[in-house]
């Protein structure tokens, strides 16, 4: 196994494309240390029912047959008790406090389990590829929910930083500079926006 698994034929999906067919999911590589996440998967919506299924068809063949998927409530508005995938059924359950909201257990017949974080369909393209690559680091140490945070801080910092290069181009083609020249008002009347000059002097 690869340490990037779509659904087949696409070994990858790098664009991340939203009408994409392909699953969107990346898995560590097989044989790194055991950490809090073993992979990252970006659905398209919060369907359950809709996207359990191609999910759980991917990774069956990996570490045998899925039977048990549970997830937190918080971002899943409707839980079905199970989901029909490929010839059988898949139970689906949930816990509130006890599992993590951005995390999705899947649990095969082997007693095996996989911890996947579950990337908010709304996320863009360039933050859920910062997510997967993270997600999958063979040093990733982080939960779910602190991933989440991490990808929101980055993107917050981007965008600051964007804004600030954008004022810093204003600003070179005479922005601020723009404020202090006097504006004509009604009636031909000079308006400045310069400082008001002390009274009394």
């Amino acid at each position: 196994m690869t340490a990037t698994t779509f659904h087949e034929p696409a070994v990858e999906d790098r664009t991340f494309s939203s009408s994409s067919p392909f699953l969107r999911l990346q898995l560590a590589p097989t044989g790194t240390a055991p950490a809090l996440i073993d992979g990252a998967w970006w659905p398209r919506s919060r369907d359950l029912m809709a996207e359990l299924p191609a999910l759980i068809a991917v990774l069956d063949p990996h570490r045998g047959r899925i039977t048990h998927v549970t997830v937190n409530p918080t971002f899943w508005p409707v839980i079905p008790c199970k989901v029909p995938v490929q010839g059988h059924v898949v139970k689906v359950g949930w816990f509130k406090a006890e599992q993590d909201p951005h995390k999705l257990l899947l649990f095969s017949y082997t007693a095996d389990r996989w911890d996947l974080l579950v990337i908010p369909p709304e996320t863009s393209a360039v933050t859920a590829a910062r997510l997967m690559s993270t997600a999958t680091d063979p040093s990733r140490s982080l939960t779910a929910s602190s991933l989440i945070k991490e990808a929101e801080f980055f993107r917050i910092a981007a965008e600051a930083d964007w804004d600030s290069t954008r004022e810093m181009v204003w600003d070179s083609e005479g922005g601020h500079d723009a404020r202090r020249t006097p504006s004509r008002g009604p009636a031909g009347a000079v308006i400045d926006h310069g400082p008001i000059p002390a009274q009394g002097m």
